[in-house]
Order: structure tokens, then sequence, then C-alpha cells
């Protein structure tokens, strides 16, 4: 399938999901996530999940990597010329919704992408080869592409893989793992 045909099929997918069944899941994909071995590493960059596009719930995660005492990093998106920057969450960091919908801070310490050690990624779809389909503006291709070689990239999907994403093209950045709530897809 493509990523246009993708997107659409798991937008509604999504669509028919409960909060509850959401809360769920989420909590299945953080516990799928202790079996990885990434708890290492000291920097690690999440998604606050756009609760009206369904996405992935990641205070469960979040309260493992403060339970771990990890640096954790959110994002701040420049929609002109869609870029993020990052920024250490820290109890005082104040997060508002933009115009999307997507919590982020306000402001803060700013992170650099070379220190990032671990991504968590949103996504609406995702192969067998680590290929995801995203909302299409090409935000985390561009973050992830600044990003250093060894930083581990993990996709978080309600779903399981697709056999294939028949539009994939050079610019596009493979995950190293994928969680969904049944299991852990490496690459």
């Amino acid at each position: 399938m493509t990523k246009a045909e993708l997107r659409k099929t798991y937008k509604t997918l999504r669509k028919d999901l409960s909060l509850n069944h959401i809360d769920d899941l989420s909590i299945s994909i953080a516990n799928q996530l202790l079996k990885l071995p990434i708890w290492e590493h000291s920097f690690y960059h999440i998604f606050l999940a756009i609760e009206e596009q369904k996405e992935v719930q990641t205070d469960h995660i979040l309260s493992i990597l403060s339970g771990k005492d990890k640096n954790i990093l959110v994002s701040k998106s420049n929609f002109e010329t869609c870029e993020m920057t990052h920024f250490l969450l820290t109890d005082g960091t104040k997060i508002k919704k933009n115009h999307y919908n997507i919590p982020e801070p306000i402001d803060g310490i700013e992170i650099q992408n070379e220190k990032i050690d671990v991504v968590f990624i949103p996504l609406l779809a995702f192969d067998k080869k680590g290929n995801r389909v995203g909302y299409g503006k090409g935000f985390y291709d561009r973050f992830l592409a600044n990003c250093k070689p060894e930083t581990i990239k993990i996709g978080l999907s309600f779903f399981e893989a697709e056999n294939e994403i028949s539009d994939v093209f050079d610019g596009d950045i493979r995950l190293d793992y994928c969680v969904t709530p049944e299991r852990v897809y490496r690459f």
C-alpha cells in the first residue's frame, strides 16, 4: 500500500478506538518497551500525544523514564520550516497545545540533536522493513537525519506491521524498533 492509502486506513482504525482501549494499549506498549536494551542511555526524546488524533499515550513511558532518572526531551514544532526544537522536560516546564493540538513546551533548556540517544516516534503505520508512515510533513525525517548515527529510533504503534510500504523514498529514515501492544519488531 502507498503512504496515502495507509494514512487513510490507520486514521480510520484509530478513530474506532475508545479512550479506555487506547489507555490499555498504551500501557501494554510501555510494558513491551521494558524488554528493550535501551535503558543505559541518558537523553530520551519523546512525543506528547495528540489526544484528538488518538495517538499512543506516552504518560506511562514518561513515568518509566522519570523512575529511571533519565533526561527527557520534548519538542516544539515550527510549521514554516517543518523542523523541531527540543527542550529538557523539567518540573517547571510549561506545556501548551499549539493550533494543531500538539502539546509543546512554551520554552526551556534547549538540547541539540547530537545529545539525543533514544527517540520514541509517533506513527500511523509501519512495515516489516522498519519504514514508517507519519502525517506526511517530514518533521521526524528531518529531525532524525540530524541526530547522531547511533541514535536509537523506536516507533510506537497500536497496530501490527504491514508487509510493505510501496512508496518509500531515500529521505525516509527507518526505525530500529517498533513496539506494539503485542510485540517488539527489530529491524
